[in-house]
């Protein structure tokens, strides 16, 4: 009798809790019914052409293709332009957002509108602009033919350098938000305690400063990395020939030579290029993490 009425309050907790997964499972049924149609379905599709031959066997061909002569060329040109415009876009969003992040908190609200907004236009619309800013009578070139610079009007369109100042601004917003948030997030008694004990300003910045914000260093610049791996717009309109990317080599294989398959194995390599980049991320986010929690205890 004693073990019926200690062991009857227990079934009441295991239906509530049976109740509670069978709800939780039905709740969460459209999301993974939206992810599995509109995400998992289409990767698969994606990896199974590009394993297809054109007689509907299995062959590796197309990613053997991918990986060699002209389209080897290109995977080449796309990991350089990215690492380029990670780092120019490392460099630029460090001096601003370490700005930002020391003025006051209405004046920083406004500097980060400022950089911001222009984010909200269209890409096509900023890539036009600066193609007319860029070009041999634009106002960058006249600007520097009035002022005597040497060799003036400079190419700046059409080349990778123009790719890369088209990305760059692109992937600039991205990269001073997420150090912005890191600056923000540093604390300055430390840097005024080690002042006060006698530190000059470069042993201030390399010694404390640094290693704080270098977890976020590496996120933003492996984010601008990633984005910039598959971005389509600005390359095909700034570059020349040499300066064909992967997202513009698909593009030609599926609408000019009707070549899906191995536009769908250089789809699968750029999506693999992403993981390792996210995982990187990942990684960088978790040993960020776990330094704090030691330098914290």
């Amino acid at each position: 009798m004693a073990a019926t009425l200690a062991g009857a309050p227990a079934r009441p907790r295991r239906l509530l809790a049976s109740r509670r997964t069978r709800a939780g499972l039905l709740y969460a049924l459209p999301v993974v019914v939206y992810l599995l149609v509109l995400f998992v379905y289409p990767i698969l599709s994606t990896l199974l052409l590009s394993l297809k031959n054109t007689d509907g066997s299995l062959t590796t061909h197309w990613y053997a293709d991918a990986l060699t002569g002209v389209n080897l060329s290109v995977l080449i040109t796309t990991l350089r332009i990215s690492a380029e415009t990670a780092v120019f876009s490392l460099v630029i969003g460090f001096v601003l957002a370490n700005a930002i992040s020391r003025l006051k908190p209405l004046w920083a609200g406004v500097a980060m509108l400022v950089v911001v907004v222009p984010h909200f236009i269209s890409a096509l619309v900023r890539t036009y602009g600066w193609i007319i800013l860029l070009g041999d009578k634009g106002l960058v070139n006249q600007g520097m033919s009035d002022l005597w610079f040497p060799g003036a009007p400079y190419q700046l369109l059409y080349n990778e350098i123009g790719v890369v100042i088209g990305t760059t601004s692109v992937m600039l917003p991205y990269t001073v938000l997420l150090l912005y948030g890191v600056m923000r997030g540093v604390d300055r008694r430390l840097l005024a305690a080690a002042a006060s004990m006698g530190a000059g300003r470069v042993t201030i910045f390399r010694r404390i400063y640094l290693p704080l914000v270098a977890p976020g260093l590496a996120s933003a610049g492996l984010l601008s990395f990633i984005l910039s791996l598959g971005y389509y717009i600005t390359p095909a309109l700034m570059g020349g020939p040499k300066q064909t990317m992967i997202a513009s080599l698909i593009n030609q294989q599926v609408m000019k030579q009707n070549q899906w398959n191995g536009a769908a194995a250089e789809g699968v390599i750029l999506l693999l290029l992403t993981f390792a980049g996210l995982l990187l991320v990942k990684l960088i986010g978790s040993l960020g993490a776990s330094r704090k929690k030691r330098s914290a205890a």
